[in-house]
């Protein structure tokens, strides 16, 4: 997809049209103009999009041998150990349920980690919608990460306004998978425009977004991950985090739980789960979701 960038003469977010065989839902045009006067007047209204479509692996990784594949009604294996695409499993699921998804928007919360935004752009790409996150699109707006970090630093009140902005643009859009940043539970109005769409908590262990962080800032290998004084602090802070954002997390319309879904397929390592085993749960909630939903719709109507 081709990314368009927002200026400073923009009223509102725009899209350069995918190439996907759907039509669009139109999307109303957004003012940027009561964004909080905190950011600078050649940041506050820019908005950088960072819409991606994900292209898929064609040789995807198939399920660990520790796990059993999910016997889904809608895989049919000729041979009792047939191998089944991942991937082709998750588009089929996503093709299955997106009439009855009518374009609505999927919010997904939790703790930063690159199993939450894996997952997120997959989906995203599954369904044919737009991916976002919303702390990139925070730092856009205040000029970068390095000026984000300096102004919630300077100014706490204004960037927790920025948060809001950004979600208040988003929720009033269609099509688009979110993956949410903290600030997403963190208040009530915020919370407020989740039920805009659909919130899913993204629950992931502590300790595997905390080796993932180091990995990230030192290129330890695991042994060495482990025994380091830096995955002890990380561990330390994110487990503060956590406790603080749980309640805010729990608020969300379903839970997908990387530990819950490791044992349903049989998995005694959690890193044998894939991201598209993560996706095809995330869908089923989804599913699960809109037919409740569409039950309330028929019990409500008169005979």
């Amino acid at each position: 997809m081709e990314l368009t960038t927002f200026h400073s003469s923009c009223n509102g977010l725009r899209f350069c049209s995918p190439s996907l065989p759907f039509q669009a839902v139109p999307w109303s045009s957004i003012s940027l103009a009561q964004f909080p006067h905190s950011l600078s007047t050649c940041n506050r209204h820019k908005l950088v999009s960072t819409a991606t479509s994900v292209s898929h692996n064609p040789s995807p990784k198939p399920l660990s041998a520790t796990c059993s594949v999910a016997n889904d009604s809608f895989l049919n294996s000729t041979t009792k150990d047939a191998v089944v695409d991942p991937f082709l499993a998750v588009k089929k699921k996503a093709m299955d349920m997106s009439p009855e998804l009518k374009g609505t928007s999927i919010f997904l919360v939790g703790m930063k980690s690159s199993i939450k935004t894996s997952l997120g752009k997959l989906l995203a790409d599954a369904l044919r919608y737009y991916y976002f996150d919303s702390d990139s699109l925070v730092e856009e707006a205040a000029g970068g990460e390095s000026a984000a970090k300096s102004f919630k630093e300077s100014d706490e009140k204004g960037f927790r306004e920025s948060e809001t902005e950004v979600l208040k643009q988003l929720s009033s859009m269609g099509r688009l998978v979110v993956c949410a940043g903290d600030g997403a539970v963190q208040s009530s109005t915020n919370l407020a425009f989740l039920r805009h769409g659909i919130s899913i908590w993204i629950d992931v262990p502590l300790d595997m977004i905390s080796r993932g962080v180091i990995e990230d800032q030192s290129g330890l290998c695991d042994s060495e991950i482990f025994t380091s004084e830096a995955y002890s602090k990380v561990l330390t802070q994110l487990t503060s985090l956590y406790e603080e954002m749980r309640g805010g997390y729990a608020i969300a319309d379903a839970t997908v739980s990387l530990q819950k879904v490791a044992s349903q397929l049989g998995c005694d390592d959690l890193d044998a789960v894939t991201t598209e085993n993560m996706t095809l749960e995330v869908l089923k909630e989804i599913e699960k979701l809109t037919r409740a939903k569409k039950l309330m719709e028929a019990a409500a109507r008169p005979f």
